[in-house]
Parts: structure tokens; C-alpha cells; sequence
């Protein structure tokens, strides 16, 4: 895989898939959702009187100053969710988000958060460069967070995810220390403006993840569970990370990938199926924990063949789910 930032993928991956479908190009992936928002105490609560139906399609989409547009790419492609990237805070793009997901009848579920730049993605760059782990880019990054955090309830969407960083295995060691205190100022962050915050997996062991969320001790934590970032990253099994951090799981992307070989590369993310994901042993695991969340679609690559392979995996998922 090549080192990237979920910011740049946001922006650029899907812009070619978007034209094929005859739409402006912001990226996308495919998700089914049912997504809650939380109440004063940092727990979920449902928006509406009823709950959101299971199973509802939706899309990761990079909004830019154009909300209007990547939403109107939403509404167009027949889904009725979506997760927005968000790289611009002016009241006036807030507003123009909040316009267009009404007209068009989006959910907005989360807000992504990841920058500012540098996030190398790989083996040695990446505990350097990702998430609130480094030190050097800390304070950026919580500001950032937070202001993701301030769009997001001015939009009305329930929650902030993204990556936390290559978070240390040692408890003892300093960094994971101050790294604790950094997500807990997020999370009590985002708790203040009503939203749930999620960790999304990816650079840590799982049993590392759910000590951190401990150690923070707040109620609105929870995670984003990417299937194949765990393996891509040599850290678990997703099918046993359940055993671990299940409970937790407010969120998920369905993402196939290869373990790594080259100890200075991630594994290669490859299409639902080609990987080593096993997707109705996790949906059947889902199922046994009463997961409610969010299932997105990632492909990280570009062009024509990414739409093709969204749709492909989107039936393939549909009728896993239907059997869990």
C-alpha cells in the first residue's frame, strides 16, 4: 500500500468512480448505517421517535467548500446516509452542509477528522506522523479535532472518528501517558458538544485500544472498526478483535487487505473477498453483540474500477449481513 493520508483519500480517491457515474468528483465509499446521536451524559440516544431502519446505505464523501455538490453525489447514487471529511470550518460551509443534507434527505452519521498533514502511512513515518501520539504534531491535532468536533454540532452529526496514532503497548511508557491525556481532551471535547468520539483501528493491538479507553474513563468513547486496517497492520485477526474490543464497536469499515510482508510497508488493501477478512464470521459476531452502527465501504484506489468494485462488494455485503 502506498503511505497516504485518509485526508488526501477522502479528496482524491473516488474522484474518477464519481465521473463515471456522471457526478462531480469527491471521493466516496459505501456504507449501511444506523447511527444514534448521544444525550448529555455521552450516551447514545436515538434522533427520531423511531429508530433508524437497519441496513441503510450511505457514503464517506470529502465536502470541501462544495457541500452542496458532494451531497448532491449522495442523493444522486440513491443512498440516504453519509460521513463527511472536513477540511474547511467557515460558518458559511457549516451552513451550506446543514441546507444541502436537508434538501436532499442525507443523514449526515460522523465527521472525520485526521489532519493537519503530515500522515505518512507505513511502518516507520507513521508512529512519527499520525494521529496525537507524536509529540511534535500534538497540539495541531487537537485543535484540529476540535474544531471538526464545533462543525460537527453545528451541522448536527453525532459524532467525530478517526486515527489516534501508533498508540505505545507499554502502559509505563510516558508517551502512552500523554497520549491518554490527549484523547481524553478530545473525547471530553466532543462529549461537551454532544457527539460520541471513535477510535478507529488500525495501528494498535486491540487490547492496547481498549486499555486506552479505559484509562480515559469516559462514557462517549467507542470504536470504528476497520476489518482490514488490523490486518494490513500485522495487529490482529479482526474475527478475535471482537473478543476484545466488541462492546466498544460503534462503527465499522468493510475493507479487505493482506498481512504485511515488508516490515517497512502495510499490507496491500485489496477488493472484499481477495483478502483475508471473513466477513460472515464478523457479521455473526456483530449480530451476538446487537451491533446497531455503521458498516462503509472503503476502496482506496482511484478510477473507474473503484465504483465497480463498491457495488460489486455492496451486494456481496448485503446478502452476508441478511444471513448473520
Amino acid at each position: 500500500m502506498i503511505a497516504k493520508s485518509r485526508r488526501h483519500f477522502l479528496r482524491t480517491s473516488a474522484a474518477a468512480a464519481a465521473m463515471a457515474a456522471g457526478l462531480p468528483g469527491h471521493s466516496l465509499a459505501v456504507s449501511i448505517s444506523g447511527c444514534s446521536s448521544v444525550g448529555e451524559d455521552g450516551r447514545p440516544e436515538g434522533r427520531a421517535t423511531a429508530p433508524p431502519p437497519a441496513m441503510r446505505l450511505g457514503l464517506i464523501v470529502g465536502i470541501g467548500k462544495d457541500p452542496d455538490a458532494a451531497i448532491r453525489k449522495v442523493h444522486d447514487l440513491g443512498v440516504p446516509t453519509c460521513q463527511v471529511g472536513v477540511d474547511s470550518f467557515e460558518p458559511e460551509v457549516a451552513s451550506a452542509l446543514r441546507s444541502a443534507l436537508d434538501k436532499y434527505g442525507i443523514e449526515a452519521t460522523s465527521a472525520v477528522f485526521g489532519g493537519p498533514e503530515p500522515n505518512i502511512y507505513d511502518f516507520y513515518q507513521g508512529p512519527e506522523t499520525i494521529g496525537f501520539v507524536p509529540r511534535k504534531y500534538r497540539a495541531a491535532r487537537i485543535a484540529f479535532a476540535k474544531k471538526v468536533s464545533d462543525f460537527a454540532k453545528q451541522v448536527g452529526i453525532p459524532a467525530i472518528q478517526g486515527h489516534c496514532g501508533f498508540i505505545p503497548e507499554n502502559p509505563n511508557d510516558a508517551l502512552y501517558k500523554e497520549a491518554v491525556l490527549a484523547f481524553r481532551e478530545v473525547a471530553s471535547y466532543a462529549r461537551q458538544n454532544g457527539q460520541q468520539f471513535r477510535y478507529e483501528t488500525g495501528q494498535e493491538t486491540p487490547i492496547t485500544m481498549l486499555r486506552a479507553i479505559e484509562d480515559v474513563g469516559l462514557e462517549n468513547q467507542g470504536v470504528n472498526f476497520d476489518c482490514a486496517n488490523l490486518i494490513m497492520y500485522g495487529k490482529a485477526n479482526p474475527v478475535d478483535a471482537l473478543d476484545v474490543i466488541g462492546k466498544h464497536v460503534q462503527g465499522m469499515h468493510a475493507k479487505d487487505g493482506l498481512y504485511p510482508t515488508d516490515p517497512r510497508k502495510l499490507g496491500e488493501e485489496v477488493a472484499i473477498g481477495k483478502g483475508k477478512v471473513d466477513f460472515p464470521t464478523i457479521f455473526k459476531k456483530l449480530r451476538a453483540l446487537n451491533y446497531q452502527g455503521a458498516v462503509t465501504i472503503e476502496r482506496e484506489i482511484s478510477g473507474p474500477q473503484q465504483l465497480e468494485d463498491i457495488r460489486r462488494e455492496k451486494t456481496y455485503l448485503e446478502g452476508v449481513i441478511s444471513r448473520a
